[in-house]
């Protein structure tokens, strides 16, 4: 394969418009799992956890207050000055899809335009309580379109693999936020453990990670707590898990070098070392330990590796340097 350099603001933009659609198609998850999570007395507590697993407490509080229902719906589905909403990262994806009109298919182009006309126009009856879960529906087929146009369309050079490591880096990110809502911020009573709507609760989890038929394929006897958890974190066969999220990022990476000799050490080790942590332990060992916190390493991981994928490739725009490699 020829080992022609790849701009950095194309690296940098595809990389990010990899991340931001996977954070699309997540955050609907989350949208459409915690209308699930609804039971009477817990409303409140259901959507004021979606607020506090994106960090979003003191930008919430300015605007809005205290979490409710409809604004936390609304700041995530309509607020496109909220930067953590599907509006601006809607947005966010179709300006870097703007710096890579040279790289995409105009397919990729169109597709993304029209979605992003569709959420700009989004009202706030589309967006009320009975809609949700057509809605999020809507949003999460929108970024499965626009990814299958990209696997049928985008040239596999450089470029994909620095998209394919954003999807992987954000996925592996947006599961572990999506399993934090259950096991920790809706962990129930001791009473309610076990019982037809702990149940019912970890099924929806399941479906909102696209999970619950795979997971029935890896545990066909039965489903418990323990036995979600280990899916959704620690599975190596299914997509959406965390463990083959990084395998996947850790072997993207791996081309970047072998392929196009570009220097990825920290951001190496960094994974590898992520990678470990979750081949070493058992769900066991991780709930024993704390299942949040756990999930918090995680997730502290991942910012780093993004940070010194950002330092390593994305600092200067200017050609990727390519080195010789002396040991392919």
């Amino acid at each position: 394969m020829p080992k022609q350099p790849l701009l950095a603001r194309y690296a940098e933009s595809l990389f990010w418009m990899a991340r931001y659609l996977e954070r699309i198609e997540n955050m609907a998850r989350v949208i459409d799992v915690t209308q699930t999570f609804e039971t009477s007395g817990r409303a409140a507590q259901a959507w004021e956890s979606v607020v506090r697993i994106n960090a979003d407490e003191e930008a919430f509080r300015v605007r809005y207050g205290e979490p409710s229902p409809e604004a936390v719906r609304r700041f995530y589905l309509l607020d496109r000055d909220n930067p953590t909403s599907i509006p601006a990262a809607v947005a966010a994806a179709r300006q870097n899809a703007r710096t890579l009109r040279p790289l995409i298919s105009t397919e990729m182009w169109q597709q993304l335009n029209v979605f992003h006309a569709w959420m700009t126009a989004l009202t706030e009856e589309e967006a009320a309580a009975d809609q949700l879960s057509r809605l999020c529906a809507r949003i999460k087929e929108a970024v499965q379109l626009n990814t299958g146009i990209t696997e049928g369309t985008f040239f596999r050079d450089q470029g994909w693999f620095f998209l394919q490591l954003g999807r992987q880096i954000e996925r592996a990110d947006q599961t572990t936020r999506l399993l934090d809502i259950k096991y920790h911020l809706l962990l129930p009573s001791l009473a309610d453990i076990g019982s037809a709507l702990d149940l019912s609760q970890w099924h929806a989890l399941l479906r909102a990670a696209a999970g619950y038929h795979a997971f029935r394929r890896a545990h066909p006897r039965g489903l418990t707590p323990h036995s979600v958890a280990d899916f959704l974190l620690l599975n190596g066969a299914f997509p959406r898990s965390t463990l083959l999220c990084v395998r996947l990022a850790e072997w993207n990476l791996d081309q970047l070098r072998h392929r196009y000799g570009l220097r990825v050490r920290a951001p190496a080790e960094r994974l590898e070392e992520l990678r470990a942590g979750l081949e070493e332990r058992t769900i066991d060992q991780v709930i024993n330990g704390g299942l949040h916190e756990f999930l918090d390493w995680v997730q502290r991981m991942l910012i780093a590796v993004a940070g010194e994928i950002g330092t390593a490739f994305f600092r200067d725009w200017r050609p990727l340097a390519v080195e010789a490699q002396s040991q392919a």
